[in-house]
């Protein structure tokens, strides 16, 4: 590609998105971070952490359980840079609560973001990438996704159903030069897993082979492979970044 690819990036100022956004950003992209308006501590430390790719590094406004909006942001950075090569969709929540204590609410509101949110914004992408002949579209699933986990019903039926969605787009769309793979991370070193009371924290390295938590730049570094030409033949995959926590066959 003669001229820097362009990548968008949801829930791209967080722990694992900006990891993302940094490690696109350092292979030579043009990288817009997407996520909710509102972060300013957090917006303001992407802005410090992106400072020296300059106006290769930017941010937009999104909500992606708004579908229109999906689709007005898309049509923005299509119009301003011409296209967009890469779509990471990273943005997610926890609602966690046993099923018997959970909410429709927390239901609604986990699948809303982590499962509609990669239908709104792969949505909004596809029809240039198709029109293009090329694209590349990362998921981000979780190990729970694979495993379940307590008190997560929502949460690992959304992250069980984004592989799901990777293998049904990366279908139809193989044949037009456009990738679909997931990256299910372990445990990592996010202000999520970093809450969890020391003890329990313990508990779980302790599961892991390797012997530490995943670094969010152990993450990037699999999204922008898998972003990047050399990926080409690599399509419907689900690349597990967990220091070996869960070993399928």
């Amino acid at each position: 590609m003669s001229t820097p690819p362009i990548a968008l990036v949801t829930g791209g100022i967080g722990g694992l998105g900006s990891a993302i956004c940094r490690q696109l950003a350092l292979d030579g992209a043009r990288v817009i971070a997407a996520d909710l308006p509102h972060r300013n501590d957090r917006l303001a430390a992407f802005r410090a952490e992106m400072a020296e790719f300059g106006e290769h590094a930017d941010f937009t406004a999104l909500d992606v359980t708004d579908f229109d909006a999906c689709r007005r942001v898309a049509a923005e950075i299509e119009q301003r840079h011409g296209r967009i090569d890469i779509l990471a969709n990273v943005a997610g929540i926890t609602r966690d609560a046993s099923l018997r204590k959970m909410e429709k609410a927390q239901w609604d509101q986990l699948l809303a973001v982590n499962l509609d949110g990669i239908f709104h914004m792969s949505r909004a992408v596809i029809e240039g990438m198709l029109a293009r002949g090329y694209g590349r579209i990362v998921n981000i699933s979780s190990v729970n996704g694979q495993t379940g986990q307590f008190g997560q019903t929502n949460y690992s039926a959304a992250k069980a159903g984004v592989h799901g969605f990777t293998m049904a787009l990366a279908r139809e769309v193989a044949a037009k030069g456009i990738t679909v793979n997931t990256v299910s991370p372990g445990y990592c070193q996010t202000e999520m897993v970093m809450a969890v009371p020391e003890p329990i924290r313990a508990r779980i390295i302790a599961q892991i082979p390797v012997g530490r938590l995943g670094a969010p730049e152990d993450i990037g570094r699999a999204v922008a492979f898998l972003a990047s030409e050399r990926s080409g033949y690599i399509t419907g995959a689900n690349l597990p970044v967990n220091g070996g926590y869960f070993m399928s066959f």
